[in-house]
């Protein structure tokens, strides 16, 4: 009896021996199809990330509940986004993407930016639609400080959290004027008045040039001074009366 107890023994830990290494390999085997190429004709995904072999973080694809919400000079800004595509620089910081949303209330936009280094975007190809229909699309291109962008997120954040009143707005307006939110340069598009227009602006934003071709087919070109007063217009008929 003891014999065949013992015989029992050797044979349960030689298949404990042979379960486990076959557990094993297939935990292996899997692993590594898992890090393999594979291949899908569909998948349901709530949020991608695109990240290097160390980890760092280089692209997102996300809806609009599990977007990131972005990083700028390693700090993250608490807000919620819509739905698109993120890019990260080496730094971590988010240099541009694509983003979209719209319903029938709100109306619709789809933006593609990139942004400057440690601070908000430079460039961008929009289409601003809307509920009426009425859309501007078109490219705008944004003069930004040269400060790192933190200092101006810490202040706007501050800002932000101001009760709303006189107080608060005149803040911001003076946080706009000093550049916080950059400067428009050029504008090049279609408005909502369905003029298409090429709109040139000095270093505070305020527009000098416009070259458009309004609803009915009329070219013209303005110049203007600081306080926007057209000083010459082309065709000529257009011209201001001489003091």
């Amino acid at each position: 009896m003891q014999a065949k107890m013992e015989k029992e023994v050797r044979f349960l830990k030689a298949y404990a021996v042979a379960a486990t290494l076959l557990g094993a390999v297939l935990l292996l085997t899997a692993f590594t199809l898992q890090r393999g190429k594979q291949k899908f004709e569909e998948i349901d995904v709530e949020r991608i990330n695109v990240v290097e072999k160390d980890g760092k973080l280089k692209m997102v694809i996300s809806n609009k509940e599990r977007q990131h919400p972005g990083v700028m000079d390693g700090m993250t800004i608490p807000r919620q986004r819509p739905p698109g595509i993120l890019f990260f620089n080496e730094k971590g910081d988010e240099c541009g993407g694509l983003i979209f949303n719209g319903d029938e209330k709100n109306g619709q936009f789809l933006v593609v930016s990139f942004d400057k280094f440690r601070e908000d975007q430079t460039i961008q190809l929009r289409h601003l639609e809307g509920s009426d229909g009425r859309y501007f699309a078109g490219l705008t291109v944004w003069d930004r400080l040269n400060s790192p962008g933190a200092e101006g997120l810490k202040k706007f954040m501050e800002l932000d959290k101001m009760p709303q009143g006189p107080e608060k707005q005149a803040a911001m307006k003076a946080f706009e004027a000093a550049g916080g939110f950059g400067f428009e340069r050029v504008s090049v598009g279609k408005g909502r008045n369905q003029t298409a227009a090429v709109v040139l602006s000095d270093p505070k934003g305020r527009a000098r040039i416009k070259m458009s071709v309004d609803v009915t087919g009329t070219p013209k070109i303005e110049f203007l001074d600081e306080t926007g007063k057209v000083t010459y217009s082309l065709p000529e008929k257009n011209q201001p009366p001489r003091q």
